[in-house]
């Protein structure tokens, strides 16, 4: 079963960016953008780890904290904030966070304190997310695949993050640029064509007929859709 993962972030680009990797590394996620929903969302979703932003709209980061804590709700939390001052990481840490994170952030940093800080809360807990279609099967924990041939192949990371991105807009048409802002940093220069190749590899793998493909479609002057 997968670890529950509650991001509480108003900016909905970066809310979007850390949900589609925090996805691809196994997690299931949900999201909040702002503080008035909060407490909300934490009782509903009833999260083992919560990403919390500090400097959120109507009710702050800090704030939320004291709620939970006066509710004696003890779902670890780890701070979020472009603040790089030294009071308010001391601040955090000395109401009880687990965590605290200065924006920009290495995401691979950001991973490994969410791996460490759910290893201490939760050290038996294990997901395997598997995504299955027709013969053919998508791990997303361990980046391999089942083709429809029945081989396994490992895939990349930004394969697998644009696989993740395809399998949850199910049937939902994703523009390129989307795709471009989420899974490439503004320093890369990839471009449509770099999309085209990864389709056409995943065309490869999993359609019966490359040519005539009924899974991995291209929508003209749009983007791309996945079906099943």
């Amino acid at each position: 079963m997968a670890f529950k993962v509650l991001i509480i972030e108003d900016e909905l680009a970066l809310q979007e960016t850390l949900k589609l990797n925090l996805e691809l590394e196994g997690y299931a996620v949900h999201t909040c953008s702002s503080g008035s929903d909060a407490i909300n969302q934490i009782q509903q979703n009833n999260p083992d780890l919560i990403l919390l932003d500090i400097m959120l709209p109507v009710i702050s980061g800090v704030e939320i904290y004291k709620q939970l804590k006066h509710l004696n709700n003890t779902t670890p939390v780890i701070f979020l904030t472009a603040k790089n001052n030294v009071q308010d990481k001391i601040e955090g840490l000395k109401l009880g966070a687990d965590d605290y994170i200065t924006k920009p952030f290495d995401l691979e940093e950001l991973l490994l304190r969410i791996h460490n800080v759910l290893k201490r809360n939760n050290p038996i807990k294990k997901e395997i997310p598997i995504f299955k279609f027709n013969s053919c099967e998508i791990n997303f924990a361990t980046f391999q695949v089942k083709t429809r041939e029945g081989k396994t192949e490992t895939l990349s990371k930004r394969e697998m993050a644009l696989l993740k991105l395809l399998v949850d807009n199910l049937n939902n048409v994703i523009s390129r640029d989307t795709i471009l802002e989420l899974l490439w940093t503004k320093d890369e220069a990839p471009s449509s064509r770099t999309i085209d190749n990864y389709i056409l590899n995943f065309r490869k793998l999993f359609e019966v007929n490359q040519k005539e493909p009924i899974h991995f479609l291209s929508i003209r002057g749009v983007g791309y859709k996945f079906c099943v």
